[in-house]
């Protein structure tokens, strides 16, 4: 594990504060709620991208990578993270890109990727769907494979400092609930695996129809086979499902969620998006009330997306 690479993720995670903050006509003064904003990490490897990053590239370079390899799409921005961390590191990184009829200059995004020295393969979407989830170490080519969204075991291990550096921040008082945005599963397992008994999570896939508790199990039989996490518990008996606030879909809005989200960002707090931390916390505020006054303490993961 090189001490360099080490060091270089502290600094970053460094930047991610716990701070208070307030859900007009939500919380009651006897409810607490805090925000750990991941937002503030990096511009570019923004909130938990760099989490699920750092565990992959340090698991790269302990197993004697000498390149790295990751999926995404025409607007990924795990690509982006990935590019640029990769950049930040000197690493050599291929990004493989869901779409042949696309090329560097078809967005901003895949630009900046390439600007970053990220060497860009546009492949078919039949293509895509088969070698997306592969990960780990290619040993013929040595090249360390980073699934798409970061969603392996590698990734959940980064994630599971999310909720550990909250505790040391709120002077290692835990937290009664915590509520978090749900894509790949992978950050929430890693909340999961950090929390004690005590502590309830509350998650909000923003893909409708998305089987969260099926595709949790999936990841957490990959972990059991991984020396990384095979140590770590998941107790899914803590996790209450709150499949009922995508708004439409992945990436879809409706006038509530957009009047919720242009009336917090009002009040200067921090700022929220359509596609993850806004329904999160739209979440939060319906949620809120039926869960007072026993709640007293909630966290809010920000996991970062804001431009």
């Amino acid at each position: 594990m090189s001490t360099d690479m080490s060091l270089w993720f502290a600094k970053l995670k460094s930047a991610s504060k716990l701070e208070r903050f307030y859900l007009p006509f939500a919380n009651k003064e006897s409810c607490n709620l805090f925000v750990k904003r991941d937002d503030l990490i990096d511009i570019n490897i923004s909130g938990n991208k760099l989490r699920k990053l750092e565990g992959n590239l340090l698991a790269a370079k302990t197993a004697g990578a000498t390149q790295l390899l990751t999926f995404g799409g025409a607007y990924s921005n795990h690509l982006l993270a990935s590019a640029a961390a990769a950049k930040a590191l000197d690493l050599p990184i291929i990004g493989k890109v869901r779409g042949e009829e696309l090329k560097p200059t078809s967005n901003a995004l895949l630009y900046k990727c390439q600007e970053l020295g990220m060497q860009l393969e546009f492949i078919s979407r039949t293509a895509y769907q088969a070698q997306k989830l592969t990960s780990g170490l290619d040993l013929k080519s040595k090249t360390w494979h980073i699934p798409e969204g970061g969603a392996n075991p590698e990734g959940i291990w980064g994630c599971t400092q999310i909720y550990t550096e909250a505790l040391a921040q709120n002077n290692n008082q835990h937290f009664d609930a915590v509520f978090i945005a749900q894509g790949t599963t992978t950050t929430s397992l890693g909340i999961l695996a950090a929390i004690p008994k005590t502590t309830q999570l509350f998650v909000v896939p923003v893909l409708k129809g998305f089987d969260s508790r099926a595709e949790m199990q999936k990841l957490i039989s990959e972990s059991k086979n991984n020396p990384l996490t095979s140590t770590l518990h998941f107790p899914l008996q803590q996790v209450h499902f709150l499949d009922q606030y995508h708004h439409g879909g992945y990436a879809k809005t409706s006038k509530e969620l957009i009047d919720f989200i242009n009336f917090f960002n009002q009040t200067n707090q921090f700022p929220i998006e359509p596609t993850y931390t806004g329904k999160t916390l739209y979440a939060l505020s319906h949620e809120l009330p039926k869960l007072q006054p026993s709640i007293k303490n909630v966290l809010f993961i920000h996991t970062g997306g804001v431009v």
